[in-house]
């Protein structure tokens, strides 16, 4: 006689999923494969071989299941050793931010479109405190440091999708400005060919510090 299967209703196939770590590592793959937009709770149970019913003693629903991704990739950012002047701070704290975005540009969309920022644990919101804590050692009140942050992380953020959107043949494109008037843009005109390459030079801390210097004069 065949033995029967023990498996709730016959099925047979991968145990129940009770690993968060297994859980994380499959949404991420779904991720990587097919964009945070449709990442589902009920295409995560699928892809762990398992009925959306378990899924949901795991997560509620993709708002939770993403924030329980950010918060395990925060957790694991470098935490580098912080410099005594504030201004320096902030750079420090945001370049660290921005390095870890970079290498996850998708969790930078996710927090430009759902402003999860907010929701974050606290355990993950060090680079933040450290910001808004800097820019109110230099004498500003805490209002004017979340504008500080806010303008800060709109370059941070737009440095790092415009990145990621921008394929490596773009800078191999030809003519670039090579058709343009000289008499009506002239520095255009003489940039030329050469746009490309100038464009996508890596300025980002540069940048980062002369908007800090701005903002913190």
């Amino acid at each position: 006689m065949a033995q029967r299967s023990s498996a709730p209703n016959g099925r047979t196939g991968r145990p129940p999923v009770t690993s968060r770590a297994e859980i994380l590592a499959a949404a991420r793959r779904l991720i990587d494969r097919d964009g945070w937009e449709k990442l589902t709770v009920r295409r995560l149970a699928a892809e762990l071989g398992t009925g959306p019913t378990t899924m949901y003693h795991h997560v509620r629903d993709k708002e939770a299941l993403l924030l329980l991704l950010l918060n395990e990739y925060a957790s694991q950012m470098p935490r580098p050793e912080l410099p005594s002047d504030p201004r320096d701070r902030i750079v420090t704290a945001t370049i660290a931010i921005h390095d870890a975005l970079a290498e996850w540009p998708w969790a930078a969309e996710v927090l430009t479109a759902n402003g999860f920022v907010g929701l974050f644990a606290a355990s993950s919101l060090w680079p933040v405190e450290t910001v808004i804590a800097a820019t109110v050692e230099t004498g500003r009140t805490l209002e004017e440091a979340v504008d500080v942050f806010r303008n800060i992380w709109f370059y941070t953020v737009g440095e790092i999708l415009v990145q990621a959107h921008s394929p490596d043949r773009a800078v191999e494109r030809d003519p670039f400005f090579t058709d343009l008037d000289p008499t009506q843009t002239p520095h255009l005109a003489a940039i030329g060919n050469d746009w490309p390459q100038l464009a996508t030079h890596p300025n980002y801390a540069a940048g980062l510090r002369a908007i800090v210097n701005g903002l913190l004069p």
